[in-house]
Formats: structure tokens, C-alpha cells, sequence
């Protein structure tokens, strides 16, 4: 259900209120479909099990792939859940009552997209530890992981939600998705898994972490207003 409209001439709700509404709104919404909800972190937790059976059981070559593959399985992870994040809206048309809101749609959007972190890349962040035993990455290394996943999940929501709203249109725009949004992480993949090498050899993280938080600062002041954007054109 989407949010009441206030009537005409009542006094608006602040920014943060609205913001604070949209994304408990979000959270009771997706706790009412748990199941669907656990997909990703279910996906990242196999994907990193299964890796080691297939591959070798040697501890020095999986160490060695550890940061690759969990990057690789975080982010594809992330993106089962983001074609939905403004799919049902659009299809009861929500989207059309935020859009008429008093509110800035580009503050629902952020709202919607925090939400989407909060349900799929914090639990992947906080499960990453353990999912690293399994590749034997070092434990030194476990907080400067948890740090870049919990950077790059975060712009990667940003801007899934880009290709979101460029693809809510459409009939299983899955495939697109995943087309338009792969290439714009491919740096964020680069400099979360050298970050967390770096980390696992001993060596500091600094020069890898500070680059990908200057990709999460320009997606998060950028990719609301684009996203926002993109679903004003499908809803005229």
C-alpha cells in the first residue's frame, strides 16, 4: 500500500520524517516476504560453500582466490534482489502516489534504496566473516573485507537502482539489468577485492577503501536524482 497523500493546505511531514516512514514502510513490507527476502544471502552463502568442492581443497590456492570470489558473490548476490525494488510499486501504482507526494521523489527513491541495503548488503556484509573461513582468507584480513563489501554492496544498491527504475517497464528486465549495472561496479569489484588481498598479505588497505568510498559518495549524490528521473519517465 502506498503512502497517504496529505490533503491539500495540511502541514508537510519533514524530509526525515517521510525518509523514516518510506524505509520502515520498506522493511515491515519485506519481513512479510522473508523468504524472498533471504534469496541473496542464501545464494552468497552456497556460492562460497560450493567454491572449495570445485575448485581444489588446497588452503594456499583458495586463500589466494578468496577475495575475488567472495566480491563475485556478493555482488551477483546483490543483484537477484534489485529488479524488484520498484517492480510491485509500479505494478499497483505507488510509484504514481510518491511521484504526486509533496515530498522529492529523488528522497522516497533513497529511502527505497536504503531498505534494499539494509535487507540484502548488510546481512551479506555481516556473514562475509564467516564465509571467508570457508576460502581460509586470513583473519586479519575479516575487517577490511567486512569494510569494502559494506562500501561496495552500498553503491552497488545505488546504483542497481538506476538500472531499476530504467528497467521497471519492462517484462523480465532481469537481463538488462544486469547489463546496464555489471560494468558500472566492475571498479568497485576491483578495488573491494585488492583492498581485501592487500589486508590478507600484511599490507594496508588504505589507497583501495579510500577509492571505493569516493565511488560510494559520487553514486549516493548522483544516483537518487537519476533514479528518480528514470521512473518519472515511465509513470508520464
Amino acid at each position: 500500500m502506498a503512502p497517504e497523500l496529505e490533503p491539500a493546505g495540511a502541514p508537510q511531514a519533514g524530509a526525515g520524517h517521510a525518509f523514516g516512514l518510506t524505509l520502515g514502510r520498506e522493511l515491515r513490507l519485506a519481513m512479510r516476504r522473508w523468504g524472498e527476502a533471504a534469496n541473496p544471502l542464501v545464494f552468497f552463502a552456497v556460492v562460497t560453500v560450493l567454491f572449495p568442492l570445485a575448485l581444489s581443497p588446497d588452503q594456499a590456492l583458495l586463500s589466494r582466490f578468496a577475495p575475488g570470489v567472495l566480491w563475485v558473490a556478493a555482488l551477483l548476490a546483490m543483484l537477484l534482489a534489485q529488479e524488484s525494488v520498484f517492480r510491485s510499486d509500479f505494478e499497483d501504482g505507488s510509484l504514481e502516489r510518491m511521484a504526486l507526494s509533496p515530498q522529492p521523489l529523488w528522497l522516497l527513491v533513497l529511502a527505497k534504496l536504503a531498505a534494499h541495503w539494509v535487507l540484502t548488503g548488510l546481512p551479506l556484509v555481516l556473514l562475509s566473516p564467516v564465509a571467508a573461513t570457508a576460502l581460509f582468507l586470513p583473519i586479519e584480513a575479516a575487517w577490511t573485507l567486512m569494510a569494502s563489501l559494506a562500501l561496495g554492496t552500498a553503491t552497488l544498491s545505488l546504483l542497481g537502482g538506476v538500472g531499476a527504475a530504467l528497467t521497471v517497464g519492462l517484462h523480465r528486465g532481469g537481463v538488462l539489468l544486469a547489463v546496464l549495472v555489471l560494468p558500472l561496479v566492475v571498479p568497485a569489484l576491483v578495488f573491494g577485492a585488492r583492498a581485501t588481498d592487500m589486508a590478507a598479505h600484511g599490507m594496508s588497505a588504505s589507497g583501495p577503501l579510500n577509492l571505493l568510498a569516493a565511488l560510494f559518495g559520487l553514486s549516493f549524490a548522483l544516483a537518487p536524482f537519476a533514479a528518480a528521473a528514470a521512473l518519472r519517465i515511465h509513470l508520464d
